[in-house]
């Protein structure tokens, strides 16, 4: 699992999710050389008695970041539309759906897929940002339309993780403690009992 997958799959933990790493699921295609299957993959896997999560996860730090041409699918750069199969092919994404919900047990309409995006490209004007939020708010996949979660509300979710008094080995809460503890990084890990207040 990669490291900004790890901080979703805690998230996505935080809402009573029980998460799986990286799962492919095959999806029949007609092409010039007949019917071939390829395996396509989801890379958070969330469930619960009532919902499924599919959840599509790219950071981009150290880059440009998301381009919006390229999520949408509007953009002559095959590979780099290809990299967004999941959200911008309907085909792709409606069989990955069906498969999913077949595979453990839900309806469509309780499958939802999610965009998970560490940075957008730039960042500065928004225009991507919004692009992309406002293409995958008009798609209709399964229960709903695609929702798309920033880095800011993943982190938002592990703070509220990390703030609980109880202690769990895991890399990425360690770290913000450890770093907190340290006097190294200004944050200011908020009382639980704060949080646990403002979420009732």
């Amino acid at each position: 699992m990669e490291a900004f997958e790890s901080m979703v799959a805690l998230a996505l933990e935080d809402e009573q999710l029980v998460v799986s790493e990286a799962v492919k699921f095959p999806v029949p295609r007609q092409t010039s050389s007949g019917l071939q299957t390829h395996g396509y993959e989801v890379d958070l896997v969330g469930a619960r008695s009532d919902k499924l999560i599919l959840a599509s996860v790219k950071s981009a730090f150290g880059s440009r970041g998301i381009v919006a041409n390229h999520v949408v699918g509007a953009t002559d750069d095959v590979r780099a539309r290809k990299l967004y199969a999941l959200l911008n092919d309907p085909v792709i994404r409606d069989a990955v759906l069906l498969a999913a919900a077949e595979r453990y047990g839900y309806s469509p309409s309780q499958v939802h897929l999610r965009f998970y995006v560490g940075r957008f490209a730039g960042p500065t004007r928004g225009l991507d940002e919004k692009r992309i939020r406002d293409w995958c708010g008009s798609q209709t996949v399964g229960g709903g339309p695609i929702e798309v979660y920033g880095v800011s509300d993943v982190v938002d979710r592990v703070i509220r993780i990390a703030a609980k008094k109880q202690y769990r080995d895991h890399a990425v809460l360690v770290t913000l403690k450890a770093l907190s503890a340290a006097g190294l990084l200004n944050l200011k890990l908020p009382d639980v009992s704060t949080i646990d207040d403002a979420a009732e």
